[in-house]
């Protein structure tokens, strides 16, 4: 039996034309507004002026919050929780990518609430019982945060960088506009098109029984993503590109395709490990470790692992081959989505090119592994085993 419950009220504004909403969506959620983005390329689009003139025809109060980082770092949150509270800040609105929209939700949080952020983020881990309300204007398609409840803090002064998720921090309203995405560097189209692919693979390469439609559902997004995103990088201004990544970004993590599954994510913690301590891109990071992932599963547990890697290879790529076993099918998928990421993404192959070495892998592998020390995943991942993924993807 396949059980689930799916409840995501979070309204989409989808396209160009539906920007002229964005003032009337904040106005009803009060007149105070914190807007918060990163480090200024809203200015430099236009969009900002876009986004003042619309909460101007409202006379709404407007107080700042900029600089926000990639892999948004826990003080950005404790500043933005104090402006909230100084300035009695009714309702956020997020114009940025998914750190922005992560760092936000935790402010919105903190806003409401007396204890530090971080507190949230501890193995303790008290709840997030208020939030104030968020609203979301997207120019990046990657993390999908315009559309679910979780949010990633990076804390660099313990290395840490933790992923929490509650209902209270689901954007209320999110603008979805391609040509806000024209301007994005193939750099970072690349780096968050690694991103969707990994969020999809997450729920994709599960042991539950779900529905076969999800599974059709997840190997069309990764057929989006990987038809669209060279395209995308090709010609910035590529708007069918740019409106396919986003929607698929939003799709690939706002919980639909999880179904009754049940299993942890594998390759995010892993990762999270890698941004804590270097500080890379995380799409760059899960480009670089996923490959190695799934080689490191299938031969550990090829029994249980080897049918979907072969679906994998069949359904994704199109290898079909008779002359081919299942097992030389099942790498020559894994074979076809590394040099996807290599060749059409131009991603860096490992993390030796990034600088990086074993010095912290056995203490990023125990981190990863959690107060469980183990990763429930796919097949579960013992910290030795998540060693041998960062050691093979040097």
């Amino acid at each position: 039996m396949i059980n689930f419950e799916y409840h995501v009220p979070t309204k989409i504004y989808f396209g160009p034309d539906e920007f002229s909403h964005l003032g009337k969506e904040v106005a009803s959620y009060g007149k105070r507004v914190l807007l918060t983005y990163g480090g200024g390329s809203i200015k430099k689009t236009g969009l900002y002026k876009k986004v003042l003139e619309q909460l101007a025809q409202f006379d709404l109060q407007v107080t700042e919050l900029s600089d926000i980082d990639p892999n948004p770092r826990i003080e950005s949150v404790r500043e933005g929780g104090e402006l909230c509270k100084k300035h009695n800040i009714d309702v956020v609105l997020a114009v940025g990518g998914g750190s922005v929209i992560d760092c936000s939700k935790f402010i919105c949080a903190a806003a409401c609430s007396d204890i530090d952020p971080w507190e949230w983020f501890t193995p303790t881990r008290p709840k997030v019982t208020k939030a104030l309300p968020l609203l979301t204007v997207l120019t990046l398609a990657a993390t999908g945060s315009e559309m679910d409840a979780g949010a990633v803090i990076t804390n660099l002064a313990t290395n840490e960088k933790i992923g929490r998720a509650f209902p209270q921090l689901l954007p209320k309203v999110s603008f979805l506009d391609p040509t806000n995405t024209f301007t994005v560097s193939p750099f970072q189209t690349a780096a968050g098109s690694a991103d969707i692919i990994s969020h999809t693979l997450e729920a994709y390469f599960s042991q539950d029984k779900d529905l076969f439609f999800l599974d059709t559902f997840m190997e069309g997004l990764l057929r989006t993503v990987i038809k669209f995103a060279p395209r995308a990088m090709n010609k910035g201004d590529d708007y069918e590109a740019r409106a396919n990544l986003m929607w698929a970004s939003t799709w690939a993590i706002n919980g639909f395709v999880n179904g009754g599954k049940t299993q942890a994510w594998s390759v995010h913690p892993i990762e999270h490990e890698v941004s804590a301590y270097y500080d890379i891109t995380h799409g760059l990071g899960l480009a670089i470790l996923t490959p190695h992932w799934m080689r490191h599963v299938l031969a550990k547990d090829q029994e249980h692992t080897l049918p979907k890697f072969v679906q994998f290879a069949e359904q994704v790529f199109g290898i079909t081959s008779q002359e081919l076993s299942d097992l030389d099918k099942a790498l020559a998928g894994i074979d076809a989505l590394q040099t996807f990421f290599v060749n059409d993404l131009q991603l860096a192959p490992s993390l030796s090119k990034l600088a990086i070495d074993t010095t912290h892998f056995d203490a990023m592998a125990k981190h990863a592994a959690g107060q469980a020390g183990v990763i429930h995943g796919f097949i579960d991942l013992y910290p030795e085993d998540i060693r041998e993924i960062y050691q093979a993807s040097l």
